[in-house]
């Protein structure tokens, strides 16, 4: 057989997963004993693995979170009230699939963008794109692009993310055109797509932080009615480690 035409062929295919198996079936005597449909079913396993894999990085990698973080690592001994029979749901992603929306409140430091980023992590694991944003960066950068003609662009690209974190939600006050940004990207994703909120500013107070009553009324109620509310309490974890080293 001729092993290094078949091997550029499927390099040639970007077959790069059943290529590299096939090639190490070829230094393994024990793969002679294998029948055709075995050797055949391995290559085809490695290549569907390694596909799975490179689709992976790549929603991690456009995901852009801020924290390395994964729910097997998340800290259940802090005393902050984090409801870990919740976390454990969200775990699954049902929420995701039914288009909920979760926040994070509470002091600084309780690791409110942690336990976001650690969803947003489970959500590019099982499949879905994610993308990580801070609000004041994010409506900055949609104040420049009503300048420059990207505006629709950038709301139809935020609009396409399954799961979109929003953090530093209401953190600083807002303009007239911010608040417009935020209904739009808000009645894109209502009934269609998940919303992560990370906020300091604890939910009864989102009303008044947004500052215009009317947009105030149509932000929240495409929001908060079908949301997980998970509110944070106690020391910075920051503090804490601080105090170990």
């Amino acid at each position: 057989m001729l092993v290094h035409p078949t091997l550029e062929k499927l390099h040639a295919l970007k077959f790069l997963g059943m290529a590299n198996a096939f090639e190490e079936q070829m230094k393994m005597p024990e793969a002679a004993n294998l029948s055709f449909e075995e050797r055949l079913g391995f290559l085809v396993d490695r290549e569907m693995t390694d596909r799975d894999n490179r689709r992976l990085k790549n929603r991690l990698k456009s995901a852009k979170l801020r924290e390395s973080a994964s729910v097997e690592d998340i800290d259940y001994r802090h005393p902050r009230g984090l409801d870990k029979a919740l976390m454990l749901k969200l775990c699954d992603c049902s929420w995701v699939r039914d288009h909920r929306n979760v926040f994070f409140t509470g002091p600084t430091g309780v690791g409110k963008t942690y336990l976001a980023c650690a969803l947003g992590q489970k959500a590019c694991r099982e499949g879905y794109s994610t993308l990580y944003v801070r609000m004041p960066r994010l409506l900055n950068d949609l104040g420049t692009g009503r300048e420059d003609g990207r505006y629709a662009k950038l709301l139809d690209g935020l609009a396409r993310f399954d799961v979109l974190v929003l953090d530093e939600w209401c953190l600083t006050p807002l303009t007239d055109e911010q608040r417009r940004d935020l209904f739009e990207i808000l009645e894109d994703r209502h009934g269609r797509r998940s919303t992560i909120l990370v906020s300091q500013v604890p939910i009864d107070k989102w009303h008044d932080a947004i500052g215009h009553p009317t947009l105030a009324d149509a932000i929240l109620d495409r929001v908060v009615h079908n949301a997980h509310k998970i509110v944070l309490k106690g020391e910075s974890m920051r503090k804490k480690r601080g105090n170990l080293t």
